[in-house]
């Protein structure tokens, strides 16, 4: 599932609509963000099956954001040498 977020509700209404026309499901709901007390304040969220791509074409339009849930990989910790690289050889 992807998001969308939008700041007006009747954008966030239209992008449903669309989607909705197109066979996707989608559905509306207020994005509740941590801090913000005014209930006027909080941004509309549009969670759908449909592709990413055309989700960014909805927000580019009605000027919202895509919401990506897909985590950042991850890479395995470096090993890291235990002791000083010697660059010559010893004497002897």
């Amino acid at each position: 599932m992807s998001r969308a977020i939008f700041f007006e509700e009747d954008d966030a209404r239209a992008a449903v609509r669309r989607l909705l026309a197109n066979g996707f499901d989608a559905v509306v709901d207020r994005e509740l963000l941590s801090g913000e007390d005014d209930d006027e304040g909080h941004p509309w969220a549009v969670v759908t099956d449909a592709p990413d791509l055309m989700l960014e074409l909805l927000v580019d339009e009605h000027d919202g954001w895509l919401d990506s849930e897909t985590p950042l990989p991850t890479a395995p910790p470096l090993e890291l040498p235990t002791a000083p690289k010697r660059i010559k050889k010893p004497l002897g």
